[in-house]
């Protein structure tokens, strides 16, 4: 059965303009399913892979059936609030809301009030009553009791994002309370990648009679657009192969760096800066406006890597059924990080054409989750993971997870990566990772902290007005708190294999050329030339001035 298109869910034109702009031809399996069935006014429990379209899923159907009601209710009110985990995830959701509502943004309006903002600020913004509010249940609750924010009266659609992830960001308690300040009857929408004992509890609290959406699809896309591969290394190796590919261009295109927590990410920043390799930084640590600022650039293209830290989300994928631990784990978080913050799910990463997992996913979910940035949509992708020797049982259960256990089924082929033609680079590495001490690399946290923090708020006023300004903003400046030899920026030809010159990147070399050419001064004439150069202007005659030499030495 062919697939439906667009112009066949009896959408209004608008919402068609706007999907037309979005370069969407068709609807993905879960848009296709459940947006007849949210136009409907059905209640769905919804359950899709990383990337497969779930926020349009929701928000196609909720901007359809708003534009209805618009036709027959004057009186402007909050009818849609959306709850998420993160406030990265609440920041895109918004996103995805404007491009979607971009030819009808006068009928429909949508804040977001998931971030860092103080309370008072955002009163103006729920004063003016949006159609539709994102936020994290916490926030929202804070506005309800202060009475800034009324939905009783008004609210027709309640979405969860991300539901499997809400009690274990420590929202439970604020959720229930928020539920029983909810009006009896509105349409629910349950959103997630999985279905485990959070998802079926929060499935008896809001939904009434629901139709559950189980797509038959893998938890991530077939190799022909995934190709997934694991290479079995240890520490110091790690670094080495990471500066090969990196260095001589073995891996192109948009790349996502993932490691386990906060201390490695700028290790590995700093190490990177040593052969000078720009790269931004992504963890809980950092302002939210700077998180989706990072976010937002490279998307657009601004960056080629990006060192992410998923350690909020790993520490609680670790935690299964138990409700209560993922608030615990919340409350013992590290001072200075924000508890509402994950980077492995929910963000839209777009057209990322590689992830590398420098330390091996804690989880089967978290090891999906990372791999599912990449190859979305239509897009080809490619995963590689290193894999330390105490690191082979997760490697074990990864396989086993998505169905290849067996040699003869492996899903994450060995990458035969022959170290021996890179030893040369051995000593470099072990030059720069001198370099980066624990010193090093505490300074350079707090470094970037106090950068992102005057960026994001005290510069805060000045980007409003100068948007351009702000986009120019970057973030893989160089921190520096390592000492950084010059020398380690070039690559010697002597050093690079033979194998690997046919593809490793030339741009050094033409550089260096550019460097050697004369500057803006003006180039000294042909004549010029000839007389200051000696070795141009003697010339060598057999008899004449043979004769006279010899003539001048007798006398």
């Amino acid at each position: 059965m062919e697939a439906l298109r667009f112009h066949e869910l009896g959408l209004d034109n608008r919402l068609l303009k706007a999907v037309a702009d979005l370069g969407w031809e068709k609807p993905t399996l879960i848009q296709e399913k459940a947006i007849p069935l949210g136009i409907e006014g059905k209640d769905l429990l919804a359950r899709a892979r990383t990337g497969s379209g779930k926020t349009a899923a929701y928000s196609i159907p909720i901007i359809q059936n708003l534009l209805e009601s618009k036709m027959t209710v004057s009186e402007q009110a909050v009818r849609v609030l959306i709850l998420v985990p993160t406030k990265e995830l609440g920041h895109q959701v918004q996103q995805m809301v404007r491009q979607l509502t971009a030819y009808c943004a006068r009928d429909i309006r949508v804040a977001d009030i998931s971030g860092q903002a103080d309370i008072s600020a955002q009163r103006p913004i729920l004063m003016e009553k949006p159609d539709i509010v994102v936020g994290t249940p916490s926030r929202v609750l804070i506005h309800i009791n202060q009475k800034t924010l009324c939905l009783r009266e008004s609210l027709q659609a309640l979405v969860i994002d991300e539901a499997d992830l809400i009690f274990s960001f420590g929202f439970e308690d604020d959720l229930k309370t928020l539920l029983c300040k909810l009006p009896n009857i509105y349409q629910s929408y349950l959103m997630s990648a999985t279905f485990n004992e959070d998802v079926k509890a929060l499935k008896e609290l809001v939904l009434h009679n629901p139709v559950t959406l189980k797509l038959e699809e893998s938890q991530l896309p077939d190799s022909s657009q995934l190709t997934q591969y694991h290479i079995q290394c240890e520490e110091e190796d790690k670094f080495l192969l990471l500066y090969t590919l990196l260095k001589l261009s073995l891996i192109r295109g948009k790349t996502l760096l993932f490691v386990n927590d906060v201390e490695r990410s700028y290790r590995l920043k700093l190490f990177l800066e040593q052969f000078s390799i720009p790269s931004c930084v992504l963890n809980s640590e950092l302002p939210v406006q700077s998180r989706c600022h990072i976010i937002g650039q490279f998307n657009k293209g601004f960056y080629d890597y990006i060192i992410a830290s998923d350690e909020q989300a790993l520490s609680d994928s670790s935690v299964k059924g138990k409700k209560q631990a993922g608030k615990k784990k919340v409350g013992k978080a590290e001072k200075g990080q924000d508890s509402e913050y994950g980077v492995s799910r929910g963000i839209d990463f777009q057209n990322v054409s590689t992830v590398l997992n420098f330390d091996f996913p804690l989880s089967v979910d978290s090891y999906i989750h990372r791999a599912g940035r990449t190859a979305r949509a239509n897009n080809p992708g490619v995963a590689l993971t290193f894999v330390a020797h105490t690191e082979l049982s997760l490697l074990k259960d990864v396989e086993e997870a998505l169905g290849g256990g067996s040699a003869e089924a492996c899903v994450l082929h060995p990458y035969r990566f022959r170290m021996e033609e890179v030893e040369g680079f051995r000593y470099r590495c072990r030059d720069a990772m001198r370099s980066v001490t624990k010193q090093a690399i505490k300074e350079a946290r707090l470094k970037e902290i106090k950068e992102e923090l005057l960026n994001s708020e005290k510069l805060k006023t000045y980007f409003e007005d100068n948007p351009r300004d702000f986009n120019l903003l970057r973030h893989d400046r160089p921190l520096h708190p390592a000492i950084v030899k010059p020398h380690l920026k070039n690559v010697p030809d002597y050093l690079i294999p033979s194998s690997l010159r046919s593809v490793a990147n030339t741009s050094l070399k033409k550089k260096k050329r550019k460097r050697m050419q004369p500057g803006p001064s003006k180039a000294p004439s042909k004549k010029m030339r000839k007389t200051r150069d000696p070795l141009k202007t003697f010339k060598y005659a057999k008899g004449k001035k043979r004769t006279d030499t010899k003539k001048k030495a007798e006398s």
